[in-house]
């Protein structure tokens, strides 16, 4: 297993593009299963979900290419298999292939969702959505089997503000008979997303990025070209790690719109940030940093995907903040690792209390999760000495060429390959 070193101490320069949305990416690669003619996806993130997606997707008998980011599926002849073990429970997004499969052939076996260990994920609001549109589902020894003589339109209220189960309800309800109206539905850019991309397959999707969301079922799905989204959580990672480092490092290919509950807790903090059209400067140089209190909230709320890095910086504010994690109560392993590199940080509850302006130390690591490993990455880079991560894997599943653009900006980061540190990512990106 790969182990990533960072030699900490040093402010980040320059200018990071950022990469397309993984949290897009493993939505937007099983809707091309809808699809009665060839798409192609440009902009995806070369990162192992999207290796992995498609993989499944060829397993289905589709056709897939992926080249320089750009994804390409002719799903004509694809069929409907059991995917019960295997590659999807190596994904945490395993699910979306649920609402896809079924949605296109009226039926779909799929393991219960793998990938980061961040408690259960529950998927009761899925199964109520398929529910609702008609469909049986049993669990049959850890995958959910799901049958549908016919998809029918259904209004489907959700009891929790849920991404996934409004995607997954999406991906069923474009090609059902009438209309589907979901109610108290998530309005991340991701869903936004999904939806353009539907769109232009002929879907007719009102709502997205509402709390309701309303679709006219259509018998038929034409291929299309779509550009995904940049990723939010690579650019707030970028932007925490500037900060943290007292860094100036200017952001290409971002939406400013979608950090603006990290731009705010920033600010607060001590951080100076300026946008324009599709770029950002951050600039974490000048002053001392303060403690702020954070929750976080289902969006346009503070991403709960954040607070794990947002912990390590604030480590180095002065005075006592308390982070709260309303999302998933088990992500705060991170915090074990930052208190062996010197943080002062204890958790109650679903809250991690910090006592800033705490020096850290280099020291081996690990990242139990994907944000786990960005806290982590973020606290080797503000630590004094040399830094050991293992757990590297669960990075690459979100990070693409991190080592390059961290290198790219002064960074002095490598791992224990045989390849050449900055290479590795690129070397195997699909």
């Amino acid at each position: 297993m790969d182990k990533l070193y960072i030699h900490g101490g040093k402010p980040l320069q320059g200018k990071v593009t950022i990469s397309g949305a993984k949290n897009s990416a493993v939505a937007l690669i099983p809707a091309t299963i809808l699809a009665d003619g060839p798409t192609t996806i440009e902009n995806l993130p070369g990162i192992s979900d999207v290796r992995i997606f498609a993989d499944l997707l060829q397993d289905l008998g589709g056709k897939t290419e992926l080249n320089n980011g750009e994804f390409y599926v002719d799903p004509r002849k694809m069929k409907e298999i059991p995917l019960p073990n295997g590659k999807v429970k190596k994904l945490r997004a395993s699910y979306y292939l649920m609402g896809a499969l079924l949605g296109k052939f009226g039926q779909a076996c799929v393991g219960l969702p793998g990938g980061c260990n961040l408690g259960p994920r529950p998927i009761d609001q899925h199964i109520k959505g398929f529910e609702a549109l008609g469909a049986e589902v049993t669990n049959d020894h850890g995958a959910i089997s799901i049958v549908a003589k016919e998809l029918r339109g259904a209004r489907i209220y959700l009891d929790v503000v849920s991404v996934g189960a409004t995607i997954n309800i999406m991906l069923a309800a474009v090609r059902a008979k009438g209309r589907t109206i979901i109610e108290n539905a998530a309005k991340e850019p991701e869903i936004i997303d999904v939806a353009t991309l539907l769109s232009s397959m002929g879907a007719k999707i009102k709502g997205a990025g509402t709390d309701v969301i309303r679709i006219e079922g259509v018998d038929y799905l034409k291929g299309c070209r779509h550009t995904i989204i940049p990723d939010r959580i690579e650019t707030g990672t970028f932007m925490i790690a500037s900060a943290a480092t007292r860094g100036q490092v200017i952001l290409d290919n971002v939406i400013p719109k979608h950090m603006e509950s990290l731009m705010s807790k920033l600010r607060e903090v001590g951080v100076r940030i300026d946008t324009k059209d599709d770029q950002m400067l951050v600039d974490g140089s000048a002053g001392e940093f303060s403690s702020v209190d954070i929750k976080t909230l289902v969006h346009p709320g503070f991403p709960t995907d954040l607070q794990q890095p947002m912990t390590t910086l604030l480590t180095q504010a002065k005075g006592t903040s308390i982070v709260t994690d309303t999302i998933y109560s088990a992500r705060f392993k991170h915090v074990d690792e930052l208190r062996r590199m010197g943080a002062n940080i204890k958790v109650e509850g679903r809250s991690a209390i910090i006592d800033g302006s705490t020096p850290l130390q280099g020291t081996k690591v690990t990242a139990s999760d994907l944000r786990a490993g960005a806290a982590l990455v973020v606290a080797g880079l503000i630590a004094n000495g040399i830094t050991e991560i293992s757990g590297v894997e669960h990075i690459d599943r979100g990070y693409e060429y991190l080592e390059a653009k961290l290198k790219a900006l002064g960074a002095e980061t490598w791992r224990n390959s045989d390849q050449e540190p900055s290479k590795i990512v690129m070397l195997d990106r699909y």
